[in-house]
């Protein structure tokens, strides 16, 4: 099969590796596409803990099971199917326990034309979408719907603000809230993004690179924000703090421009306001994502199809940012 492999540090290639064998209790799948995340970017520059090379990466996968291994029911063969990438969640719904791991580290990833997974990672292909959009869906839409019901709790009425739009997990958030009935709003430093944020369902977007943002969005939305999602943290994390509503609640999934400097406590606790971390979701948020996403029809969105052969060129469209929506490659 072929397969994307990091060589070393920075370094891609596109080779040729042996068919992988399903151990018991085991599927191998052929995948049909696979999409990018930045967790997938990080490995490659070695940001991420516990590399080592060559290894596999990749974490969202469609396509078709073609073969059991011990134990494994042969009625699986030749179902379409698309894989939940959140392994070893554990008993606890609150966290993820001691043996939890996402696939593509430090087990071998879905860019690759085949994969042995356990078959209890598989779920059907929702039947309204194409290889690429499910794809798409597995990480993104899993870590967005987490944050949002499991841990933030939203409601129909709330008053919404989702950061950084264009991300998979962003626009993932966006769908989830707007097709549930909240009021939501988004920031980007890209006037287009936010152009096309509006057309998803997006009330209004602000541009995070004006310093007066902040009381601009809560001046249009006609009050502070009951929920914000945010996945940069840095030094802009305070403004989230100055948007939010008494008692609000402030969900973040990532750090892609590191620690916020400073937190301000007593804004914090005066306003009584709940700093939530989420990662990944359990086997329960993944069962009502794919509810959700099959009885609302949600379609992720999908930005960029490339080869399995210009995966190098898939990797430096993710890197220049430049995105809105998944980056996907497909396997024929």
């Amino acid at each position: 099969m072929r397969a994307v492999q990091f060589t070393a540090l920075n370094q891609l290639a596109v080779t040729t590796l042996p068919s992988p064998i399903p151990g018991p209790g085991e599927v191998r799948v052929r995948l049909r596409a696979a999409a990018l995340n930045h967790r997938d970017l990080w490995i490659k520059l070695g940001q991420y803990a516990g590399i080592s090379y060559p290894c596999t990466p990749g974490s969202d996968g469609a396509g078709v099971v073609e073969g059991v291994g011990p134990g494994v029911d042969g009625a699986w063969i030749d179902r379409e199917v698309i894989i939940n990438p959140s392994f070893g969640w554990g008993d606890r719904e609150d966290a993820q326990g001691p043996d939890f791991s996402i696939l593509g580290l430090p087990r071998p990833g879905t860019l690759a034309e085949e994969i042995t997974v356990p078959v209890s990672q598989l779920s059907a292909r929702p039947a309204h979408l194409g290889w690429t959009e499910a794809a798409a869906l597995p990480l993104a839409s899993l870590t967005a719907y987490r944050a949002l019901f499991a841990r933030a709790r939203v409601e129909r009425g709330d008053r919404v603000l989702i950061t950084g739009i264009g991300g998979g997990v962003a626009l993932a958030a966006l769908q989830f809230a707007v097709a549930l009935g909240a009021e939501t709003w988004v920031t980007s430093g890209s006037p287009d993004k936010l152009a096309r944020a509006a057309a998803l369902g997006a009330r209004q977007g602000f541009d995070y690179r004006d310093p007066a943002w902040p009381r601009a969005a809560v001046r249009a939305a006609g009050g502070p924000f009951s929920v914000v999602v945010d996945s940069a943290g840095g030094p802009g994390f305070e403004s989230l703090i100055d948007v939010a509503a008494p008692g609000a609640r402030i969900v973040f999934f990532g750090a892609t421009h590191g620690n916020p400097p400073s937190l301000p406590s007593r804004k914090v606790f005066w306003r009584q306001l709940s700093l939530l971390g989420s990662t990944m979701g359990s086997p329960r948020d993944w069962s009502a994502m794919l509810d959700c996403v099959t009885t609302r029809r949600i379609t992720p969105i999908v930005s960029e199809v490339f080869p399995l052969a210009e995966a190098g060129a898939a990797f430096d469209h993710l890197a220049a940012a430049g995105q809105f929506g998944k980056i996907v490659l497909r396997m024929d």
